[in-house]
């Protein structure tokens, strides 16, 4: 019921001023009546919006939120702001916390949406055995999908050179091109590929689409 409320106040609110969100609205409704205990993972690399599209999704089907850089120690924040990019063993530590957390999330049949980079094949197979009964491989069946925004390499560094100047995040720009070097994307892992430069209700609108079309 907390979903549908959502859903309705969002679109009576937006309707007027950004018609889109009429459909977002009807396709946000669609998805939550029939899928329960899915986890929606926003990757790419920093700067192509992961947090804000996650946490816009989330709002629309009316789920909760998890924010992968609230998981890090303290010692891998301060290894990134340094200019330094992480190893696999300060990763998987963070990565197994962030499978527990959304396992927990579909085990009690609740969607979830996470921001995260996700940006190795291993680290997303460490993300789908969140789902009990994934099948390495089985990819259409696994109830942890993943949405992987893009942008050109010029508007990822704008805009983490923005937010590093008001503090916003600690992620230095240095390290874009770390992530982009690292970046692995498998045709065969059913990921969506959306373009982080079109407007927000236009990403969104087009997830939840591919959500109720393409996902079981």
């Amino acid at each position: 019921m907390c979903t549908l409320r959502f859903c309705w106040k969002m679109q009576i609110l937006n309707y007027e001023t950004n018609p889109c969100y009429a459909s977002i609205f009807f396709l946000s409704l669609l998805f939550v009546l029939r899928e329960t205990g899915f986890a929606i993972v926003i990757m790419g690399v920093s700067g192509s919006g992961k947090s804000t599209v996650a946490e816009s999704l989330a709002n629309a089907i009316g789920c909760k939120f998890v924010e992968a850089d609230d998981f890090h120690a303290p010692s891998n924040k301060e290894k990134m702001k340094s200019g330094v990019p992480l190893s696999d063993s300060d990763r998987f530590p963070w990565l197994e916390s962030l499978r527990n957390a959304i396992r927990e999330n579909i085990e009690h049949g609740h969607n979830v949406t996470l921001s995260c980079s996700a940006l190795l094949k291993k680290y997303r197979e460490i993300l789908r055995s969140a789902d009990c009964n994934y099948q390495p491989g089985n990819y259409t069946q696994c109830k942890v999908k993943f949405v992987c925004l893009e942008a050109p390499v010029g508007v990822l560094m704008e805009r983490m050179k923005r937010r590093s100047e008001q503090g916003l995040h600690f992620m230095p720009s240095c390290l874009l091109q770390s992530q982009l070097d690292l970046l692995q994307l498998e045709q065969d892992e059913e990921i969506i590929r959306i373009d982080a430069t079109m407007r927000l209700g236009s990403i969104l609108e087009f997830i939840i689409d591919l959500l109720n079309k393409n996902w079981n």
